[in-house]
């Protein structure tokens, strides 16, 4: 029987990642959006090389990088607690899609007494490349989960 989203994955991964409706095992996971991986509107995901659903964000998904659709490697044990993000998760991305990734990455390596100044900076930042209004819906959508979660 095959397994579907699990359920924290609805929250928790980007609206166009393949987790949204695919099941452990059934997309890979790499360490960070690229070129390689562009988003197909026909599949509603990101795509590899091979054409297999990718998700780029393994902090978001609890999954480390893993070529688990492609290759059929070994799904990893439920990990307890979230991934920490690595650290070319905390550069900012050059497209918008990949923004609320960046985000999330930017929230969960903030200290507790600092979230405050990294909400402003990563504000500041992202409006720098990105239109206010989408920086704006981006903030909102990962702070109502990022915080929900603290």
């Amino acid at each position: 029987m095959e397994r579907g989203p699990l359920p924290q994955w609805e929250n928790d991964t980007c609206v166009v990642c393949p987790a949204q409706v695919l099941g452990p095992g059934r997309f890979d996971v790499v360490d960070r959006p690229g070129p390689q991986y562009a988003y197909s509107p026909a599949a509603g995901w990101r795509i590899g090389p091979d054409g297999q659903p990718v998700c780029v964000h393994p902090f978001r998904v609890g999954m480390p990088p893993g070529s688990y659709a492609s290759a059929g490697d070994p799904l990893p044990e439920p990990a307890e607690g979230r991934p920490a993000p690595t650290q070319a998760a905390l550069e900012l991305p050059t497209e918008l899609d990949d923004l609320e990734g960046w985000l999330v990455a930017t929230l969960r390596v903030a200290p507790p007494d600092g979230l405050f100044a990294a909400v402003a900076r990563a504000e500041r930042e992202a409006g720098e490349r990105f239109a206010p209004g989408a920086v704006v819906r981006a903030l909102r959508r990962v702070l109502s989960v990022e915080l929900a979660n603290r």
